[in-house]
């Protein structure tokens, strides 16, 4: 099985760079700002996003042959390679903490959230400063081309929200909504830190658009994927099963299942969603309908799809670590169970 630490070995002296880089860049001045920066900032899980830029990066430049492990001994990316993968980590940092707010989740990656701890107010001015921080860091290096993605990526994230909750208060997601809210929320930031990478390195049109490309597919499997582990009540998540659920987000699991339904079993399947924030006896029944359903499966055979998408994007590049790297990425992408 594949391993953050495999995907991580050919970059890890970027990597080490890259963390002193936001130490050194996203700082607050007082007390409890700069205590609530270093809480949100110290449990920033696995780093994803930065860790695609800079192997996106790495692979626009990178010659046959070498080796993983001497690879990952030396640094291969500039300065403009860790602002484009810091600004789409802090970004991803203060989406989360914003929809802890939204949520009112106690609980981020095992410990309590920063809404918990500081309360939501203070939350959502720490998700604020956090944007406000990187973005007058972006402007301030004068690097425009890199700004416009982000910009971009911002409006996205924020349309992606409001159509989640929308769907979530009609109960009215179809296939082409869900696919459209993972995009949004998932998928386009993922695109912007792969194609951040190769144009940090000065790569041609044609290679940032293809890395934006594998970015948005492995973006949207990697959210089918959590969407599967939802439904799977032995996950390691560290998050209770069937949250989903009691918040009222149909995802691909249910739509699969529902699609195959007739009408008035569809309404059936409302009547429980409707009910699953207050009543556990819903939440199990729904559970049993997926599972009886196949939901699981269905969905998993999509998200293969676009896992292999991802691979088929990959093949034009020479075989480098970096490539190799990315390619593990996907299949890790593809087995994880948290």
């Amino acid at each position: 099985m594949a391993t953050i630490d495999a995907i991580r070995k050919p970059i890890l002296a970027d990597l080490d760079a890259f963390d002193e880089f936001v130490k050194e860049n996203v700082t607050a001045e007082g007390d409890l700002m700069r205590e609530m920066l270093t809480y949100a900032l110290s449990s920033r899980g696995k780093g994803v996003r930065p860790m695609l830029t800079m192997l996106c990066a790495s692979l626009m430049s990178a010659t046959e042959n070498s080796n993983a492990e001497e690879a990952g001994k030396e640094r291969h990316s500039s300065k403009r390679t860790y602002l484009a993968a810091m600004l789409v980590e802090m970004i991803h940092t203060a989406s989360l903490i914003h929809d802890d707010v939204l949520d009112s989740a106690d609980e981020r990656r095992g410990r309590a959230s920063v809404n918990a701890k500081w309360q939501s107010n203070m939350a959502i001015i720490l998700g604020d400063f956090i944007l406000a921080r990187t973005m007058a860091l972006g402007m301030a290096s004068a690097q425009y081309d890199i700004m416009s993605y982000i910009g971009t990526a911002m409006a996205t994230l924020c349309e992606g929200e409001v159509l989640q909750s929308q769907h979530a208060r009609n109960l009215d997601t179809s296939r082409d909504d869900y696919f459209a809210i993972i995009y949004q929320k998932t998928a386009s930031l993922l695109g912007v830190s792969a194609a951040l990478g190769a144009l940090s390195v000065g790569a041609s049109r044609e290679d940032v658009d293809r890395m934006r490309k594998f970015g948005e597919a492995i973006g949207i499997a990697f959210q089918i994927q959590d969407d599967i582990l939802d439904f799977n009540r032995q996950n390691n998540t560290g998050k209770p099963a069937n949250n989903d659920l009691r918040e009222h987000k149909i995802t691909l699991p249910l739509i699969e299942v529902m699609e195959r339904k007739t009408e008035e079993e569809r309404k059936e399947i409302l009547e429980l969603i409707k009910r699953c924030d207050k009543d556990e006896s819903a939440v199990d029944a729904l559970q049993k309908i997926v599972d009886e359903g196949n939901g699981s499966a269905l969905a998993a055979q999509t998200m293969q799809a676009y896992i292999q998408r991802a691979l088929h994007l990959l093949s034009k590049y020479s075989d480098t670590p970096y490539r190799t790297a990315l390619m593990e990425l996907c299949a890790y992408i593809a087995e994880r169970d948290r």
